[in-house]
C-alpha cells in the first residue's frame, strides 16, 4: 500500500508534465500562427502606404509634366499616338524607378486600361472590381489576389502649388509582388516553430530519460521495500516459531534424558540377553538423535551470542577436520588442505568450530560413494578479512533447491531437521562475515 501510495504521486506528475509538454507546443503553434497573422497584417497595410506614397509621386509627375504639356501641344490626349505614349512612359518609369513595383497600370473611367508598364495589356478592358469603383468615387481601396496587391487610387487634377482638386481624371493600378515578403514570413514561422520543436524534444527526451531513471529508482526501492517486509515477517515468524520450538523443546528435553537415561541402565541389567540390549542400544541411539534435533532446535530459536577472543582459523579448521577424519576414512574421502596463511582473528571459536563441523557432515553427506574434499583459507592483510572455501565434488545441488538452502526446516535428506546451515548462517553473520553456495548439478558444491 505505502508503495502505491508513493507511486501516484509520481505518475501524476508525469502526466502533467507531458500534458504541459503538448499545451506548450500547441501554444507555440498558436502564437506562432497569431505572429504570422499579424505580420501578414502589417505587411498589407505597410504595402497599402507605400503604394499610396508611389501614387501620390505618380499623379503629380504625370499630371504637370505630360498630362498639361501634352493637352497645350496636341490639344488632347491620344496615348495611341507613340509620341505621347513614349513620353508617358518615360515619366511613368522614371517616377518608380528604384521603388519595388510589379507594374502600373492607369485606367480611364470606362475602365480600359489605357497606359501600363505592360504594353501587352494595354486598350484591353480591365478587371472592374468593387475597389475600382471605389477609386472612382476618390477613395483608395486594395485587393490582395494570392501574394499580389492591387492598389487603386484616383489619378487627379492638380491646382498650383500640388493642391489635388475633386475632379478624377483616371485611376492608378499600383500592383505589387509580396510573395518574397510573405516567403521571410513563412519562414520566420517555420523557425519558429521548428525552433520549439527542436527544443521540446530536447526537453522530452530529457524528461524521458529522467522519468525512466526515476521510475528504475521508484522500483527498485520498491523492491527493497518488499524485500524488507518480507525479511520482518519472517523474523516475525522466525521469532515466534523459536519460542514455541524453545518452549517445546524444553519440555520434551526432561522426559528424553529419562528415558536416554533409562534405557542405558536397562542396557546394563539386561546384558545377557541380547534381544533386550539391542533394542536398549536403538532407544539410547536414537534418544541421542532427538537430543541433537532438540539442540539444533534451541541454538536456532535461541543463538549463542558470540564470545570473542584472540583464535588461530587454520587451528580451527583443523580441529574440525581432525574430529571428523574417522568419517572421511569411512567414506573414503579425499582430504586436500590448501591452508595458504595461519591469521589469527577476534572470534568465538567454539561457533566456529560448530559451524565448520555443519558444513562439512554436510560435504561428507553429498559423497557417500567417496570423493574429494578440498578446504583452503587465505587471508587479506590490507582489509584484515578471512576468506575460507570448502569445495566437494558431489552431485551438486539444483539451481531450484540452491535458492532455499538458508530457509530453516528445508531439507533434501530424510533425517535432519533443516536448520544446519541456517545456524551457520547465524553463526558466520554474528561474526561480521557472509557466507555464499555456489553449486551446479554434476560439477559439485563450494562454499
Amino acid at each position: 500500500m505505502r508503495d502505491i501510495e508513493g507511486i501516484r504521486p509520481f505518475k501524476l506528475v508525469k502526466y502533467f508534465a507531458y500534458t504541459s509538454f503538448i499545451l506548450i507546443f500547441i501554444s507555440t503553434l498558436v502564437l506562432s500562427f497569431i505572429a504570422s497573422r499579424g505580420g501578414k497584417s502589417l505587411l498589407l497595410k505597410k504595402s497599402e502606404e507605400y503604394a499610396h506614397l508611389v501614387a501620390g509621386n505618380l499623379n503629380h509627375q504625370v499630371y504637370l509634366q505630360f498630362t498639361i504639356p501634352t493637352y497645350l501641344r496636341f490639344g488632347k490626349i491620344r496615348l495611341r499616338e507613340k509620341a505621347q505614349f513614349e513620353l508617358l512612359d518615360k515619366i511613368v518609369r522614371n517616377t518608380i524607378h528604384g521603388f519595388d513595383i510589379q507594374q502600373v497600370n492607369i485606367y480611364d473611367l470606362n475602365g480600359v486600361i489605357a497606359y501600363s508598364t505592360n504594353p501587352s495589356v494595354v486598350g484591353k478592358k480591365g478587371n472592374v472590381s468593387k475597389e475600382f469603383e471605389l477609386a472612382k468615387q476618390g477613395r483608395i481601396a486594395s485587393q490582395l489576389i494570392v501574394h499580389e496587391l492591387k492598389t487603386y487610387i484616383p489619378f487627379r487634377a492638380e491646382k498650383p502649388l500640388s493642391q489635388k482638386t475633386e475632379w478624377v481624371l483616371g485611376i492608378f493600378e499600383i500592383i505589387q509582388n509580396l510573395s518574397r515578403d510573405y516567403k521571410s514570413i513563412a519562414q520566420f514561422q517555420y523557425t519558429v516553430i521548428g525552433s520549439a520543436l527542436i527544443v521540446m524534444t530536447f526537453l522530452f527526451v530529457g524528461l524521458t530519460f529522467i522519468v525512466r531513471r526515476a521510475d528504475k529508482i521508484i522500483e527498485h526501492r520498491a523492491r527493497e521495500t518488499r524485500q524488507l517486509e518480507e525479511q520482518l515477517h519472517r523474523a516475525e515468524h522466525l521469532a515466534a516459531l523459536g519460542q514455541m520450538v524453545a518452549a517445546v523443546s524444553h519440555e520434551i528435553r526432561n522426559p528424553l534424558g529419562i528415558i536416554r537415561s533409562t534405557a542405558e541402565m536397562l542396557k546394563r541389567k539386561m546384558s545377557e540377553n541380547k534381544a533386550h540390549v539391542q533394542l536398549s542400544e536403538i532407544i539410547v541411539d536414537e534418544a541421542n538423535r532427538l537430543n541433537r534435533i532438540l539442540t539444533e532446535f534451541l541454538e536456532f530459536a535461541r543463538p549463542q551470542p558470540p564470545k570473542f577472543t584472540s583464535c588461530n582459523i587454520t587451528e580451527v579448521l583443523d580441529k574440525a577436520l581432525n574430529y571428523l577424519k574417522p568419517e572421511f576414512d569411512k567414506h573414503n574421502i579425499e582430504l586436500i588442505k590448501q591452508h595458504q596463511d595461519s591469521p589469527v582473528i577476534h572470534a568465538d571459536p567454539d561457533l566456529l568450530h560448530r559451524a565448520f563441523l555443519n558444513i562439512l557432515i554436510n560435504a561428507i553427506q553429498a559423497m557417500p560413494e567417496g570423493g574429494r574434499l578440498i578446504v583452503n583459507n587465505q587471508f587479506d592483510k590490507e582489509n584484515r578479512q578471512v576468506f575460507i572455501e570448502f569445495f566437494d565434488s558431489g552431485p551438486g545441488i539444483p539451481e531450484n533447491v540452491l535458492k532455499k538452502v538458508f530457509n530453516p526446516f528445508f531439507t533434501t535428506k530424510e533425517k535432519g531437521s533443516g536448520l544446519g546451515l541456517s545456524i551457520v548462517k547465524n553463526i558466520i553473520e554474528n561474526h561480521g562475515g557472509k557466507i555464499k553456495i555456489e553449486s551446479k548439478q554434476g560439477e559439485g558444491t563450494k562454499i
